[in-house]
């Protein structure tokens, strides 16, 4: 009752200064509001490209990845409701703002009304999904009338949201309970990165600047999904020193790619020397899909972009049961997944050894989740909004 009544406050203060704001006119102006940063800044460089004329905000939440600049004619700014005098700002821009595009679930937008002439875009984090989110996550029935309601309001505000297949375009009609002409079938922004050579290495070789010494290793990479109940917990379900003991003398190194919420031993890398290296915050995960020969995740959408390059994964999915239960899958988790399904980590070794990975159902997998993303994403969205 407390939170959903600071929830109303929040979005009550943010509606009157909205609704102020409103009153000055629209700008040739884009305004993106980021989380994850990847897809908007693949799309703030595809203008810059192509020298699409237009001021540029950025509304920053503290875990964006994205690397720009305050340099007066692009802004940036925090958005964080404890930073008063920049969410005052940051409201302003929204309102005056011709196109607005976000990478998340932002509640702000059940509050507000944007003019006819306004554009907004969801370019959606993930390229694909394991999980139901939207309007299809079961946890959402816990939630009071007033939270659903809000949730609702808040997939009304966009006038079009990417999608990189045409399965993943079904998923978002069902999701944000939106009509089909309200997909945009340009394909994922930041999966033009597979197709730029220049990109793939300039990635590789800046993982090997920071440990050479993995040039010549197997790389398996670690990237479970995000879990509540794992958010002070510095436990890994992996047993690491089983890993460490079977596969360090065969020339194997584990890099562990852990969400930013968790916090991990940070001794790791010493107790497993040669063996592990924990990468949390260094590189983007897309950057370490370049150099990694294996990839070990389970419910994440990291496998809808490492498909692009048709290497083996294998999904260590100790708590499937549970986690199916409480979430809720849009297919069959076990038929699904383009590679093998494990429970702990003794299968785990049988199948990283056994090698017997189809590569065929990767690309089937890779064609059926990305069918759109082929190299020019950024650019087809640049050109339908600009142009």
């Amino acid at each position: 009752m407390a939170k959903e009544f600071a929830i109303g406050i929040y979005l009550f203060c943010f509606k009157v200064l909205f609704s102020i704001f409103k009153l000055f006119p629209l700008y040739d102006k884009t305004t993106f509001v980021t989380s994850f940063g990847d897809n908007c800044q693949y799309i703030a460089d595809e203008m810059d490209k192509q020298d699409i004329s237009v001021q540029k905000v950025f509304l920053m939440k503290s875990s964006s990845s994205m690397q720009v600049k305050d340099d007066g004619e692009t802004i940036v700014l925090p958005f964080e409701s404890k930073n008063i005098m920049a969410m005052i700002r940051s409201i302003y821009h929204l309102a005056t703002s011709k196109w607005i595009i976000i990478d998340n679930y932002f509640g702000f937008l059940s509050a507000i009304a944007f003019k006819k002439q306004v554009t907004c875009v969801q370019v959606w984090h993930a390229a694909g999904a394991v999980k139901q989110f939207g309007a299809k996550d079961p946890s959402i029935q816990n939630r009071s009338a007033g939270a659903r309601k809000r949730f609702f309001e808040v997939y009304n505000k966009f006038d079009y949201v990417t999608a990189g297949s045409e399965r993943m375009a079904e998923i978002f009609q069902e999701s944000f309970q939106l009509p089909a002409s309200h997909i945009l079938r340009t394909g994922i922004p930041r999966t033009d990165f597979f197709f730029n050579d220049e990109s793939k290495r300039n990635a590789r070789n800046a993982l090997l600047d920071r440990y050479p010494e993995l040039e010549h290793k197997k790389i398996m990479l670690y990237a479970p999904t995000f879990r509540n109940d794992g958010l002070n917990s510095g436990e890994i379900a992996l047993d690491l020193e089983l890993l460490y003991k079977e596969l360090q003398g065969e020339n194997y190194a584990l890099l562990l790619k852990l969400h930013p919420a968790v916090k991990a031993e940070h001794d790791l890398q010493d107790k497993f020397p040669g063996f592990i290296y924990p990468v949390d915050s260094e590189f983007h995960v897309n950057q370490l899909l370049i150099s990694t020969d294996l990839l070990i995740t389970d419910y994440s959408s990291i496998p809808f972009e490492f498909s692009f390059l048709e290497r083996p994964m294998i999904f260590f999915a100790y708590d499937l049961e549970k986690y199916v239960q409480e979430r809720g899958f849009w297919e069959d988790y076990s038929s699904s997944m383009p590679g093998p399904v494990v429970s702990t980590t003794v299968e785990l070794l049988k199948k990283i050894r056994a090698a017997d990975h189809s590569l065929l159902k990767i690309a089937s997998f890779n064609q059926k989740w990305n069918e759109y993303s082929t190299g020019n994403s950024s650019r087809n969205l640049v050109d339908f909004l600009f142009k």
